[in-house]
């Protein structure tokens, strides 16, 4: 496994996401990444799983230190007098007396992103998380955050078909890193003729090339989520070679305008 180094933090540079996952499903695949290597496990109070991620930890035979959680902290507690209760009640839930890492999930339409950041930088105190970071925020609304808190990762949506270059130097700006959910477009590069080009010259597949290309930028972690066994090995298995500096540019050049595919309403203008 390799790590992400930053602020303090070392990081696994492949974790497992949970969105959409829930019930059974949500349990096995955090027990089975776990006892395959993964030490990284990435939910959400949103994702209405953390006691199904909390179980799995605890019935997984990994000590607690040597697993980096994250959750997030939902717009919805985004106000100074919520923030607290409510990561009280996703530690409660995860069955933890700590995160790793807290989270603003999204910006929160009406409250200042200084007022959440602030909130969530007392509990680092306080014991409750190590570090807190945001997700979904555009360099503009990272800088924000960057006055208030000591901001150890952007959460973003990140894949071969969505240029995140501002985020990214603003990333390297401040030194925080970037962490890529939806790294694999939603199964989209899987049948990407170009990319199947790049995972044949390396005996890799299209997804283990992607993941590759997007762990081997600075900083960079990625969150790939599945509930397939098979797919979690073959994620997890990027880390016994590196892309030639031609192919990390041929993968750059996917990008697109209309790349993005998380896109709500109450989003922020994005870069």
């Amino acid at each position: 496994m390799e790590h992400v180094e930053q602020k303090g933090a070392r990081v696994p540079a492949i974790g497992l996401g949970t969105w959409k996952l829930q019930g059974a499903d949500c349990y096995d695949a955090v027990t089975h990444a776990l006892s395959i290597g993964y030490r990284h496990i990435d939910t959400a109070q949103a994702y209405a799983n953390e006691e199904q991620v909390g179980q799995g930890m605890a019935d997984a035979a990994v000590p607690r230190s040597e697993v980096w959680l994250t959750t997030k902290v939902w717009v919805d507690n985004a106000a100074r007098e919520d923030v607290r209760p409510a990561v009280q009640g996703s530690l409660r839930r995860l069955g933890t007396g700590y995160v790793d890492l807290l989270l603003l999930h999204w910006p929160a339409p009406d409250v200042a992103v200084t007022e959440t950041l602030g909130a969530m930088s007392e509990l680092v105190d306080e014991g409750l998380t190590r570090y807190v970071g945001v997700s979904n925020f555009p360099s503009a609304y990272a800088r924000e955050a960057e006055t208030v808190a000591d901001v150890l990762t952007n959460q973003v949506e990140y894949h071969p078909y969505l240029s995140q270059e501002a985020v990214l130097a603003e990333a390297e700006r401040d030194g925080h890193s970037v962490t890529a959910y939806s790294p694999l477009a939603h199964g989209r590069v899987t049948n990407d003729r170009t990319i199947r080009q790049v995972a044949a010259g390396y005996g890799k597949t299209p997804a283990q090339v992607t993941l590759r290309w997007l762990i081997q930028q600075p900083r960079v972690v990625a969150i790939p989520r599945s509930v397939h066994r098979l797919r979690h090995a073959e994620n997890l298995d990027v880390f016994d070679f590196e892309l030639s500096d031609d192919d990390m540019k041929t993968m750059a050049s996917l990008a697109r305008p209309d790349g993005r595919l998380i896109d709500p309403s109450f989003a922020p203008p994005w870069d």
